[in-house]
C-alpha cells in the first residue's frame, strides 16, 4: 500500500472519529469559545496585589514606607461601555521609620471601596473611593503602643483583561488613617500615605 493511501486512509478515520463525538453531543449544542469581552468585567471577582507604600506621620517627623501586599476580592455591574463595582482589601505592610527616639509602623490596613471606570475594548481605567482602616504603631525607650484607625481612601486604577476570566491592574491610592492619642508620645499621631500596587484578579 503506497503512502498516499495510508495518509488517506488515516484522515478518513480521523474525520469518522470527529463526526462520531460530535453526534453524541446534544441536538441543537452550541460550542462557545471563551472571549474577551464587556461581559467578562461582570460578577464576582478575587485576586493579590504587591506594592509599595510611602507617607508621614502627623507630629512626627517620621515617613514610614515599605513593601505592601495582600488579597482584594469585589463584584461589578456593567452598562457598557460603564463598570461599576465595590472592592474590599486587606494588605500586609512592611512600612516603618525612625527618628530618634520615635518609631512608627503601619503592619497592616484594609480599604472598603466604591469603583467607577469606563472601558475601552478590554482596558477599564476606573476612579475609586471608599473607608481606610488600619494600625499604626509607635515604639521609643522599649515602650510600644498601637492604635487601629479609621479614614479614607480615594485612588485612580487602569485593569487589562489579558485572557478570558483573568485581569492584571495597576492602582494608586491615597490613604488617610485619621489621628489617635499615643500615651508614650503625649500627643495625637496619624498616618498618611501614597500605595502604587500592582495585581491579578481572576473572574468567576
Amino acid at each position: 500500500m503506497s503512502r498516499i493511501t495510508l495518509r488517506a486512509v488515516a484522515l478518513i478515520a480521523a474525520t469518522w472519529a470527529v463526526s462520531a463525538q460530535a453526534a453524541d453531543l446534544p441536538y441543537g449544542y452550541t460550542y462557545n469559545r471563551p472571549v474577551l469581552g464587556v461581559d467578562s468585567w461582570a460578577g464576582l471577582y478575587l485576586g493579590g496585589n504587591l506594592g509599595w507604600t510611602w507617607g508621614s506621620v502627623d507630629n512626627s517627623l517620621t515617613q514610614p514606607s515599605g513593601i505592601a501586599g495582600g488579597v482584594q476580592a469585589g463584584f461589578n455591574w456593567h452598562l457598557n461601555p460603564w463598570v461599576f463595582g465595590v472592592e474590599a482589601d486587606i494588605q500586609a505592610s512592611g512600612a516603618s521609620d525612625t527618628f530618634a527616639p520615635w518609631k512608627f509602623s503601619n503592619p497592616w490596613f484594609g480599604t472598603v471601596r466604591g469603583r467607577a471606570g469606563y472601558l475601552f475594548n478590554t482596558i477599564l481605567l476606573y476612579g475609586t473611593a471608599g473607608l481606610a482602616f488600619g494600625e499604626l504603631t509607635g515604639q521609643t525607650f522599649g515602650l510600644s503602643e498601637s492604635h487601629t484607625n479609621a479614614g479614607w481612601t480615594a485612588g485612580v486604577g487602569a485593569e487589562f483583561l489579558f485572557a478570558p476570566r483573568w485581569s492584571a491592574k495597576l492602582e494608586y491610592l491615597y490613604v488617610d488613617l485619621n489621628d489617635s492619642t499615643f500615651t508614650i508620645t503625649g500627643i495625637q499621631n496619624g498616618n498618611r500615605f501614597g500605595l502604587i500596587r500592582a495585581g491579578v484578579n481572576y473572574h468567576f
